[in-house]
C-alpha cells in the first residue's frame, strides 16, 4: 500500500514547480511570435492569455471534482474508457519527455554562450542526470530548488521590464512607430494574428503540470497554482513582446531570435543585464527539466497503479519517490537526445503537438464530466460554451502549427505510434499471452519440451494477471447500473473476479439485489461475481479497512458518482475510481 512520506506542498512550492516550466516560455515565445505576427505579436499573446483564462476554469472544475494525479488521463479514466485515457497519458509523457530534453539542451546552449569550451550534448546529459537525482531525493527537496529558481526568474524578468520602460522614457517611441508601419509579411493582419497565435500557444505549455501532482499539494492549493501561472504568462509574455516592438527594429529580431531577451537586456541595460538574463535562462530552463520529472513521476505512478504499466515501477525508496519511474524516464530522455542528435526542431514537433493534444483532450474530458458526472460535487464550474470555445482555440492552434511545420508533425507521429503500440500491448496482454499459448500448442510436436516449459510459464502468468480482484460499492438494487458496471469491467479491466459490496443499514433487505446478481453472474460467465453485505456507513474508513483486509488497492475499487449530499470529497476516498 502506498504511504504518504512527505509533507504536502504549499502555494509557493507548487507554483514554483509548475511555474518554472510555463514561465520559461518568456525566454523564447516573444521572439517566435514576432517572427510570425510582427508588430501584432503582443495581440496574439493577449489572445493566448484569454484562452488560458478559460482553461483555468476547465482545469479547476475537473481537478476540483476528481483531485487525483494524472491530469487529462485522470479525467478521461473517470469519464470514458481506459484506452482513451491511455492515449492522453501517452501524449502527456511525450510532452514531458520533449520538455525535459529541449529545456536541458536550450539551457546548456545559453550557458555555452557565457562559458565556451564544453560539449553541449554531454552537458545536457549531466543536467538530466542531476535533476534525476534531485527528483529521487523527494518532492520536498525538488520544491526547495524550484522555489529558488522561480524567484530569481521573476526578479530577472521584472528587472528587464523596468529597464525597458526606463529606456523608452529616455528614447521615445520612434522604433515603435517604424515597426508599426512595416508591411505584414504573412499575407494580412488576420493571417499574421492566426500564425502568431498558433506559435504563441507554446507559451502555455506546462499549464497542465500542476494537475499531474495535485495529490502532493495541500488542500485548496491547486486552483491557486492555476491563477498564479495564468497571471505570470498573461503579464510577462504580451508586455515583453510589446517592449521588444518599442525598442528592437523588426529587421533585427531574426538575427537574435535564439537569445532575443538577452539582446533586449544588452540594448536597455548593458552587458550586465544581458549576462543576468542568460544566467537566469540556464536556471529556469533547468527548472523546467525538474518540472518534467516531478510531473511524469506522478502520472506514470498513477498509470502503473491502474495496471497500464508493469508493477515493476511501483517500487519506492525511503523518501517515497518512485525511483524506477524516474530512472526509466531519464533513459528515455537520453535515448531521444541521441536519436534526434539534439535537433531542437524535431523535439519541438513532439513538444508542440503533444501538449496541444493533451489540453484538447482535457477540455473534452471536462465536457464528459458535465454529461456523465452531473451530480459529482465540484468547487467551481466552467460554462459549457466556454469549454467549447477553448477547445476550438486549441484546434486552431493545432492546425496553425500543422501549416507552419508539417515536418514536425511527422516527427511527432514517429514517436507517438511506438508509444501507443506499447500501451496497446499492455492493455491487451492477456489476449496476446493466450494467442501465444495457442500458437505454442499448435507447434507442440517438434518442440515438445520447450513448449511444455513455455506453456506452464505463460499459463501461470495469465492466471496471475487475471487473479487481481476488483470491488464495486453498490448503493442499491438497480440492475441497469450493475449491468453497466459489468460491461465496464469486462471492457477495461483484466480480471476474472469482482466483489459487489453493499454497505447497508439496519433493517434493509437485499433480496432483489441478490437475484439480479445471480442473473448477471450467468450473463458474464468469464467474471466470478462475489456479493458481500456489510453493516455500517460508507466512507474512507471502511474503504481503508477493506483494502487492507482483502489486499486490494483502492484504485481497483469503483463507485458510482456521488451526489451533492455526499459527506466526503473524492480525494478523501484514497483513489477510488468513478465508473458510473
Amino acid at each position: 500500500m502506498k504511504k504518504e512520506l512527505h509533507k504536502k506542498l504549499n502555494e509557493l512550492q507548487a507554483t514554483a514547480i509548475c511555474g518554472n516550466d510555463i514561465s520559461s516560455s518568456c525566454l523564447y515565445v516573444s521572439a517566435l511570435t514576432i517572427m510570425y505576427a510582427g508588430q501584432f505579436a503582443w495581440i496574439s499573446l493577449l489572445i493566448v492569455a484569454v484562452v488560458l483564462f478559460l482553461f483555468r476554469k476547465i482545469y479547476g472544475e475537473v481537478v476540483g471534482a476528481i483531485p487525483l494525479n494524472g491530469g487529462a488521463y485522470n479525467v478521461l479514466l473517470n469519464t470514458s474508457t481506459k484506452r482513451i485515457a491511455s492515449v492522453a497519458a501517452t501524449l502527456t509523457v511525450l510532452s514531458y519527455m520533449a520538455t525535459a530534453v529541449i529545456s536541458a539542451s536550450e539551457g546548456m546552449h545559453y550557458l555555452h554562450g557565457i562559458f565556451t569550451g564544453f560539449d553541449v550534448t554531454i552537458a545536457t546529459i549531466v543536467v538530466l542526470v542531476a535533476f534525476t537525482g534531485l527528483a529521487i531525493l523527494g518532492i520536498g527537496e525538488s520544491a526547495f530548488v524550484a522555489v529558488i529558481i522561480f524567484i530569481i526568474h521573476l526578479i530577472t524578468l521584472s528587472t528587464l521590464v523596468l529597464a525597458s520602460l526606463w529606456f523608452i522614457s529616455n528614447n521615445g517611441f520612434q522604433t515603435f512607430y517604424i515597426n508599426w508601419e512595416v508591411p505584414v509579411s504573412s499575407g494580412g493582419v488576420v493571417t499574421a494574428l492566426f500564425l502568431g497565435f498558433s506559435a504563441a500557444m507554446l507559451g502555455i505549455s506546462g499549464f497542465e503540470s500542476s494537475a499531474n501532482f495535485v495529490e502532493e499539494q495541500e488542500h485548496g492549493i491547486f486552483p491557486k497554482t492555476l491563477r498564479n501561472m495564468w497571471a505570470i504568462v498573461s503579464f510577462f509574455n504580451p508586455v515583453l513582446a510589446l517592449l521588444l516592438i518599442c525598442i528592437i527594429p523588426l529587421a533585427e529580431v531574426g538575427d537574435h531570435r535564439e537569445s532575443l531577451l538577452a539582446y533586449l537586456g544588452q540594448t536597455t541595460g548593458g552587458s550586465w543585464l544581458a549576462y543576468l538574463i542568460s544566467v537566469d535562462a540556464v536556471l529556469v530552463l533547468c527548472g523546467a527539466v525538474l518540472t518534467s520529472f516531478v510531473g511524469v513521476s506522478g502520472l506514470l505512478n498513477r498509470m502503473t497503479l491502474d495496471r497500464i504499466l508493469p508493477n515493476y515501477f511501483l517500487k519506492q525508496n525511503k523518501r517515497g519517490s518512485n525511483y524506477r519511474i524516474i530512472i526509466s524516464f531519464l533513459v528515455l530522455c537520453v535515448s531521444v537526445l541521441f536519436v534526434t542528435k539534439g535537433d531542437l526542431v524535431s523535439l519541438a514537433g513532439v513538444y508542440t503537438f503533444s501538449f496541444l493534444a493533451v489540453m484538447g483532450l482535457f477540455g473534452i474530458g471536462n465536457l464528459l464530466l458535465k454529461f456523465k458526472r452531473k451530480k459529482l460535487p465540484r468547487p467551481e464550474r466552467a460554462r459549457g460554451i466556454s469549454v467549447v470555445i477553448a477547445i476550438t482555440f486549441i484546434a486552431i492552434a493545432f492546425a496553425g502549427n500543422l501549416y507552419m511545420n508539417i515536418e514536425s508533425f511527422y516527427t511527432f507521429i514517429k514517436y507517438l505510434l511506438p508509444a501507443l503500440l506499447f500501451i496497446a500491448i499492455m492493455l491487451n496482454r492477456t489476449i496476446l499471452i493466450q494467442l501465444l499459448i495457442d500458437a505454442l500448442e499448435y507447434f507442440s510436436k517438434p518442440l515438445r519440451k520447450i513448449v511444455l516449459f513455455s506453456n506452464r510459464y505463460l499459463v501461470k502468468l495469465n492466471v496471475k494477471i487475471n487473479s487481481q480482484e476488483f470491488v464495486f460499492f453498490t448503493k442499491g438494487d438497480d440492475v441497469a447500473i450493475l449491468n453497466k458496471v459489468m460491461q465496464y469491467v469486462e471492457v477495461n479491466e483484466t480480471t476474472k473476479k469482482l466483489k459487489i459490496v453493499n454497505i447497508k443499514k439496519e433493517g434493509e433487505s437485499n433480496d432483489l439485489l441478490i437475484k439480479d446478481l445471480e442473473v448477471l453472474d450467468r450473463a458474464y460467465p468469464d467474471i466470478d461475481i462475489e456479493f458481500i453485505e456489510i453493516k455500517g456507513t460508507f466512507g474512507p474508513e471502511i474503504i481503508e479497512e477493506l483494502s487492507k483486509k482483502w489486499d486490494i488497492p483502492k484504485n481497483f475499487m469503483f463507485i458510482g458518482s456521488p451526489g451533492d449530499r455526499f459527506s466526503y470529497r473524492i480525494s478523501e476516498l484514497g483513489g477510488v475510481r468513478l465508473i458510473m
